[in-house]
């Protein structure tokens, strides 16, 4: 392996499947680095000074640190811990031609589907099993090559390389097993989970790809992995948190992680919950500041949005806007669009510009080709919840929503330090229109 951040970013995307084992894994490593978890259920008593975490619905997670003395602000990161996959029924055992027994899906998220055959898979989530009079959750990983789902041969269908549209709910259900004994991926489950076929409630579990990240290219410049979006902005500004501790700040930093982006964004653990904004709430509250002081600590703040940008890619140029068109390895994106799908403007631009210049990060810039529609991300839902200066940021990456993604090794690092720099500073709106980074 190149180096120790390409090592430990691919041990994150192979070690969290999907978007509960992600949480999991960064609630465990900030435990192990002295951060108090608190549970929304109970009240909070917060020391100045103090580290801490919360998640909710095992999918989202927000981790802050306390300044020793008055507070001032919010510096935050917001990334999204869910992928596009497919996600599997409750009764997910399909008698299927050929004597065989595939798994009932549907498509979570916009995935390349072509990109999920022919390979080998698993299933990974969570699941709910009767515990005395109540319920409890269990994360579970069948650590296995499982499944697998199988192309139609080009005998059978000699258009296939002229472009053949795939139908979820034929042409994507996995191949589990020969017919044979009625519910074995039920007791499968409830194997994998440590319980009797009878204590599983109910399911949410969702395929990934088996194959792990790996670096590639002449002089592995390349990470090729599932889940690059956004797991890899998760890692970067995870890694930039945790390693800013020791800078002193009178903002406290929020490293912020919500699941379901991908669908909109709209459940109880999305970037368009109340989560965010009753975490900053019940922070001011436990510190005892009026709600004239909590207004005005939210309006010096800032946050960056990170989710992964298009690079422009080598063999379809034509797609990527002739001036603003980020490259591997050029460094972090900022993301702009007119209508506003991206919250970046003028100001957030610019602090974030300045920062990285600070900060001696490179920076690209992205917007998508005037006639061609992208995609929306965190940023301008978030900010619904809590209004602050956003820019929307990137890592540039290839085949977005594949199976595998490719991006390039120094982003990483690149995203890493300007992660680092942010966290340990503090937004200041003078009185005459001057914006500080302190």
């Amino acid at each position: 392996m190149k180096n120790d951040v390409s090592r430990r970013l691919i041990d994150f995307l192979d070690d969290s499947p999907t978007c509960y084992q992600a949480i999991e894994n960064l609630s465990s490593q900030l435990r192990k680095k002295g951060y108090a978890p608190l549970r929304e259920s109970e009240r909070w008593t917060l020391e100045r000074g103090g580290k801490y975490f919360v998640t909710r619905g095992e999918s989202s997670l927000i981790a802050f640190r306390l300044p020793a003395g008055e507070l001032r602000g919010f510096m935050l990161t917001a990334s999204h811990s869910d992928s596009p996959t497919f996600k599997l029924r409750q009764n997910a055992e399909v008698p299927s031609a050929g004597n065989t027994v595939r798994l009932s899906v549907e498509g979570y998220g916009g995935a390349i589907m072509r990109s999920w055959l022919d390979k080998p898979l698993s299933v990974a989530g969570r699941v709910f099993v009767k515990e005395g009079a109540g319920i409890a959750s269990k994360l579970i990983d069948i650590d296995r090559d499982l499944l697998v789902i199988p192309s139609l041969a080009i005998h059978m269908n000699r258009e296939m390389n002229k472009g053949v549209e795939l139908k979820a709910n034929v042409d994507m259900l996995p191949l589990f097993a020969a017919a044979g004994e009625e519910g074995a991926f039920r007791r499968l489950v409830a194997e994998a989970a440590g319980v009797g076929v009878d204590d599983v409630v109910s399911t949410e579990l969702f395929l990934y790809p088996r194959t792990p990240g790996t670096l590639v290219g002449l002089n592995e410049e390349f990470i090729a992995s599932p889940r690059l979006d956004d797991l890899e902005c998760v890692f970067c500004c995870y890694t930039g948190f945790v390693e800013s501790e020791n800078e002193a700040s009178a903002s406290a930093p929020l490293f912020c992680v919500f699941n379901n982006e991908e669908v909109g964004s709209g459940s109880r653990q999305g970037a368009n919950s109340t989560f965010l904004e009753d975490t900053v709430g019940r922070i001011c509250e436990s510190l005892g500041m009026s709600a004239d002081e909590r207004g005005a600590a939210v309006a010096d703040s800032f946050m960056i949005s990170a989710d992964n940008a298009h690079a422009i890619h080598p063999a379809h140029s034509e797609y990527a806007d002739g001036n603003e068109f980020p490259v591997l390895n050029g460094g972090v994106v900022i993301k702009y669009n007119a209508a506003q799908k991206y919250t970046t403007d003028g100001l957030s631009g610019a602090i974030f510009t300045r920062l990285c210049e600070l900060a001696g990060v490179p920076v690209q810039r992205y917007s998508n080709r005037a006639d061609l529609p992208g995609g929306s991300t965190l940023g301008n839902i978030s900010g619904s919840h809590l209004s602050v200066p956003t820019v929307d940021i990137g890592l540039p990456q290839l085949a977005m929503h594949s199976c595998c993604e490719v991006g390039g090794v120094k982003d990483a690092e690149y995203l890493i330090e300007a992660a680092r720099a942010f966290y340990g500073k503090s937004f200041r709106h003078g009185a005459d229109g001057r914006i500080e980074l302190e």
